[in-house]
């Protein structure tokens, strides 16, 4: 009887996961083709003029709390240093020389490979929180490609391809952005997420004492991303 269970919750299991896939792959969107250039360069400088890039780059510091206050940041971006904080873990995760990094338990300094482990952990949690907050700053990038696309209701989207750099070089994403030029929401094309073009909402806008607005929540789908503690100052 309990092996006639477990095979029948296996096959339902199994009829899940097909459905999902199925699923992602009929709502799946393809990368959208754009055009790049002079245009496309003119629309991520409007874009940045309207969330006050000056105000961002003259932001020395930057912290916040991610992942329901589980991650905590600390940016000081005049050195590239980070402090990053989870469980019982705190990394100073230097940006500009990832072997002068440093890693730390709850009452040790961790050496030898598992230090090795933690800062490559940092790194990469770094490099996906920080995206959620910064975004909209890092589409002139080193790295990055622009273009434009025809979105369905006739306006202009600002398509960012990340060809290098990053944990994951090859994500894509089209802003969708409002007649001032201002960000409201973007579609992805990334690796950790098998559906082309999900949509992710930024909402909740606030300016920070140094002048740079950074979003306090996304939503795409059933999920949403809050972003707490954030502050930006000199």
């Amino acid at each position: 009887m309990i092996k006639r269970i477990l095979k029948i919750t296996g096959v339902l299991i199994g009829l899940i996961i097909l459905g999902l896939f199925v699923y992602g792959w009929i709502i799946s969107k393809p990368l959208p083709e754009g055009k790049s250039g002079i245009e496309a360069d003119a629309l991520a400088q409007k874009m940045l003029k309207t969330i006050n890039y000056e105000g961002y780059k003259q932001t020395r510091f930057l912290e916040w709390s991610f992942r329901n206050n589980t991650h905590h940041y600390k940016w000081d971006k005049e050195s590239s240093v980070v402090e990053v904080k989870w469980s019982d873990n705190r990394v100073l995760l230097n940006l500009s020389y990832l072997e002068k990094s440093e890693a730390f338990g709850a009452k040790e300094i961790i050496t030898g490979e598992k230090r090795s482990s933690l800062i490559h952990k940092a790194l990469d949690k770094f490099n996906n929180d920080s995206f959620w907050l910064v975004a909209p700053y890092k589409v002139l990038d080193k790295g990055t490609t622009r273009s434009i696309v025809e979105l369905e209701d006739g306006s202009k989207g600002l398509l960012v391809t990340y060809v290098k750099g990053g944990s994951t070089p090859g994500d894509s994403y089209l802003w969708k952005l409002n007649p001032n030029g201002f960000p409201n929401a973007y579609q992805m094309w990334v690796k950790i997420i098998p559906i082309g073009g999900v949509e992710a909402s930024w909402d909740d806008w606030i300016l920070t004492s140094s002048g740079a607005y950074l979003p306090k929540s996304h939503k795409f789908g059933p999920i949403n991303l809050d972003i707490n503690n954030i502050k930006g100052y000199n």
